[in-house]
């Protein structure tokens, strides 16, 4: 059993490393490969790739479940961590936009589509085979390990990271750095492999296959069925949709945040992160044990209501601890775009392509590369835009029909007025350490701790004792990878999105806020307790 855990969490570990790296260098990934769109949209273009490998996590769950289902799990999750591994280490030696242009973007984004697939297949392997393993009586604790491979697999990224950048220096990073994180993976990928050759099939397969119970339509069976279809549903709907918000808020949004709009500099977001990542590891196991003693239904609903009351406080105050002149600025000189509302557009441009020329677009599109949050008031019709902050007033220009260098230059002026106000007003460009308050940084993040690792440390065993042997890997697969992949993988995005529209640096919570309601009142209310059920 010990061989089993360790081996199927350690392959699981190196996979969520090298899919995690990409997560945290977004910011260098947005330069390097998007260097040809405006730092907004660059980032924006980053944070929605880092979605695109988790869009892919469903195809690969369809793709592997099946074959586990009918030929083994061993053979499913041994392929899928080979193709994790290649397609990580091909992004060490990618060509640069600047060295290949459009072409950069491409390869990345086919290395990215190939890790999702592979990740697809991978967790659903490893949690049913470590679950068709253990006995009833501790299955909880079993799979828990498999849950603290993404603590160990973020932990490894951030750690290797942080290393490279110590060694080289920023500026080294920046420029080739960045690629030995990902080129340390084929190490990993030869002792993961080196592992998973040395298991043998779960003893609940093999015993289904030897009676001839294997599925022959896995598809057809899963979700065709509608016993079987209505379990996928309820896995989604009760665990999956707040899986994803509660944990990539907690660990990826959260980086994004302070990185973004409170200035903080991300070797101290690396140091916190690792720190609460650490801490992580610990409680998957302790709530994967409690819900062997008390039921998993009660404590992945404590989990996911600690997460939905505390996204609004806990980041408010994650904003006084990290950069307190902002949060000081904000409270006294709040900044007021006052436009007429038909000479302002939506402020999203994730193709960079949007040309932000009117009065009012200039202002709002300057606000939002400075990660600064204000609120509109309508002026009367054909008013030329103005901001104000701390009783100083910016009045805008247009640059709308103006040649292209006039117009550069126009938006440069207002920019730069713009930013001389905010300055002024006391709106610091960069969270200044000495002010930090890390402890309670910390804090805010162990909460958030505490609420995922009691969601995510007893969800495989839940799922896994949900449904059916014949279907499991396949019913299982899909469920996890839609939420994990398309609820948490595009939450950066979609919260970063939402912030950048509306102008309000909070404004993105409601995205993790509205999903983990739904599983909340799911849960309560349709999911039934799964503990001690039998896996034959």
């Amino acid at each position: 059993m010990r061989t089993v855990v360790a081996a199927s969490s350690a392959g699981t570990a190196f996979e969520w490393y090298d899919f995690f790296i990409f997560g945290s260098l977004t910011q260098v990934i947005s330069k390097t490969f998007f260097a040809g769109l405006n730092d907004t949209a660059g980032y924006i273009a980053a944070l929605a790739l880092f979605g695109v490998g988790f869009a892919f996590r469903p195809l690969g769950a369809l793709v592997f479940g099946k074959i586990g289902d009918q030929a083994g799990r061993k053979g499913a999750f041994l392929a899928t961590v080979l193709l994790m591994g290649g397609a990580t280490f091909a992004i060490a030696f990618l060509p640069t936009y600047k060295q290949v242009g459009i072409l950069s973007p491409i390869l990345l984004i086919l290395m990215r589509c190939v890790q999702g697939f592979a990740l697809g297949g991978e967790y659903g392997g490893a949690a049913i085979y470590v679950a068709e393993h253990s006995p009833a009586g501790k299955r909880g604790w079993s799979t828990s390990w498999v849950q603290t491979s993404a603590a160990f697999g973020l932990f490894g990224a951030l750690l290797v990271i942080m290393a490279t950048r110590a060694t080289v220096g920023n500026s080294a990073f920046d420029a080739w750095g960045w690629r030995i994180p990902f080129g340390v993976s084929i190490g990993l990928l030869g002792v993961s492999v080196w592992m998973r050759m040395k298991l043998s099939e779960s003893p609940a397969f093999a015993a289904m296959k030897a009676e001839g119970e294997a599925s022959k339509a896995p598809y057809a069976e899963a979700f065709g069925q509608w016993k079987n279809l209505k379990l996928v549903l309820l896995a989604f709907f009760s665990m999956m949709s707040a899986q994803g918000a509660v944990w990539y808020t907690s660990f990826f949004y959260i980086q994004t945040f302070m990185e973004k709009f409170l200035k903080v500099d991300p070797v101290d977001i690396n140091g916190l992160m690792m720190t609460a990542t650490a801490i992580s590891a610990v409680f998957y196991v302790v709530f994967g044990w409690l819900s062997d003693r008390i039921g998993r239904k009660a404590v992945m609903l404590g989990g996911m209501t600690l997460a939905l009351l505390f996204y609004f406080p806990g980041f408010h105050l994650l904003e006084k601890a990290a950069n307190p002149a902002l949060a000081e600025a904000t409270a006294k000189a709040p900044v007021v775009v006052i436009a007429d509302p038909a000479d302002c557009s939506l402020q999203f441009d994730p193709v960079g392509k949007t040309a932000f020329v009117t009065s009012c677009d200039i202002v709002k599109s300057a606000l939002a590369n400075a990660g600064v949050s204000y609120v509109n008031q309508a002026a009367p019709a054909g008013t030329v835009a103005t901001m104000k902050v701390g009783g100083v007033v910016v009045t805008s220009e247009s640059a709308a029909g103006l040649p292209k260098a006039r117009s550069k230059a126009v938006k440069a002026g207002v920019e730069a007025r713009i930013k001389g106000a905010l300055t002024k007003a006391g709106y610091p460009t960069k969270a200044d350490p000495a002010r930090m308050n890390k402890p309670l940084m910390l804090g805010v993040l162990f909460v958030f701790v505490i609420a995922a690792t009691a969601l995510f440390g007893p969800l495989a065993a839940c799922l896994v004792e949900l449904f059916p042997t014949r279907v499991r890997y396949t019913a299982l697969s899909l469920p996890y990878h839609i939420g994990t992949g398309w609820v948490g993988g595009f939450l950066p995005f979609f919260a970063f999105a939402i912030v950048t529209a509306v102008g309000d640096i909070y404004a993105g919570l409601w995205f993790p806020v509205v999903f983990t309601l739904i599983s909340v009142l799911t849960t309560a209310f349709l999911l039934p307790e799964t503990r001690g059920r039998s896996l034959t």
